[in-house]
């Protein structure tokens, strides 16, 4: 099997290191490169936790830390939603691992000119860091051969505000950015290069349970195992005190997936803009379904989604390399 390069841009958070671990776990991806968004937690912490994660996993790949704060707008955290190490209970372990002498938004360029028209990119946090590499190479989305991501809300509720998604709400400015930039260097051509964008109404239908998460990690021995336990019952926790039930959902696995197999998802192409003075609206991602801007698409929304399908192979590959993980240290 040939591995696609995978470079990821996470604000880690519970769902974002679930979403590692299914990239580590798939023999059809070489994550190439990892950039640390501020977001769930500051970026210090984002850091921490992916090199941490690497150590735990036993997975060499270089980190880079992003801009401590959104383009224009104070950050904003969630350790509500994800604990105040961004792992909710869990505790990972420590590592001498350093970053990258260079920052998240050049490692993003690096990557996309070492491997033109082969890389997909993944981001799954604030676009920060993706809006910033923009503004060095604006050739960069004809460079990548895929983008997913996750983010935004399309004629569904949002669950920062009313209308906005966390991700976009965090970052409004560094979001439009990127939908401009892909907008100006396509300039409606070739549809399938537009990025992925894999909404709420699309993610909260990828429903981790407690009888979920016991299949994923069984009786394994290894210590990766503890961590997806701890974290994911604070998430638990989380949507429960919430009133959405004990449950969580997966919203970065997803797109992780459907960066290595865009066919698990169903997409219609449009144009989006991201609301950014609104009283009422900041953050808020608007879809013209209609085309009443008279524009080029420059986004293929994610619409329909088979959960069953998501989930048997995300069990399937992170049960598997939890085993491998559990043999290897014995």
């Amino acid at each position: 099997m040939t591995a696609l390069p995978v470079f990821v841009d996470v604000d880690t958070g519970v769902d974002d290191a679930m979403a590692l671990v299914y990239l580590f776990a798939s023999e059809d991806a070489d994550v190439v490169g990892i950039a640390s968004t501020a977001g769930n937690v500051p970026v210090q912490q984002v850091c921490h936790n992916n090199l941490a994660l690497l150590e735990l996993c036993g997975v060499d790949v270089p980190v880079s830390k992003g801009s401590e704060n959104p383009v224009t707008a104070p950050l904003r955290t969630a350790e509500d939603t994800h604990g105040p190490e961004g792992m909710g209970y869990a505790r990972l372990p420590a590592t001498d691992r350093a970053l990258t002498d260079y920052d998240a938004a050049e490692a993003w360029v690096r990557a996309a000119h070492a491997y033109p028209g082969e890389l997909t990119g993944v981001a799954t946090g604030p676009l920060t860091n993706l809006a910033l590499a923009l503004r060095r190479e604006p050739a960069l989305p004809r460079l990548l051969r895929r983008l997913v991501i996750m983010g935004g809300a399309f004629d569904y509720r949002g669950n920062t505000t009313p209308v906005a998604e966390w991700n976009v709400s965090v970052d409004p400015e560094a979001a439009a950015e990127v939908f401009h930039g892909w907008s100006t260097a396509w300039n409606g051509e070739s549809p399938e290069h537009l990025p992925i964008v894999l909404g709420l109404n699309l993610t909260e239908h990828i429903v981790m349970t407690p009888e979920l998460l016991g299949r994923l990690t069984g009786d394994g021995a290894h210590p990766l195992v503890a961590v997806l336990e701890d974290a994911m019952r604070f998430y638990f926790e989380f949507h429960f005190a919430c009133g959405e039930g004990y449950l969580a959902h997966l919203h970065d696995p997803l797109a992780a997936a459907v960066a290595l197999d865009p066919d698990l998802v169903r997409c219609r192409p449009t144009t989006v803009d991201v609301e950014l003075t609104g009283t009422l609206t900041r953050g808020m991602t608007i879809a013209d379904w209609s085309n009443r801007w008279g524009r080029d698409p420059n986004a293929l929304i994610g619409v329909d989604v088979d959960p069953a399908a998501f989930f048997e192979r995300f069990l399937t590959r992170v049960g598997a390399f939890t085993k491998f993980l559990s043999r290897e240290q014995t």
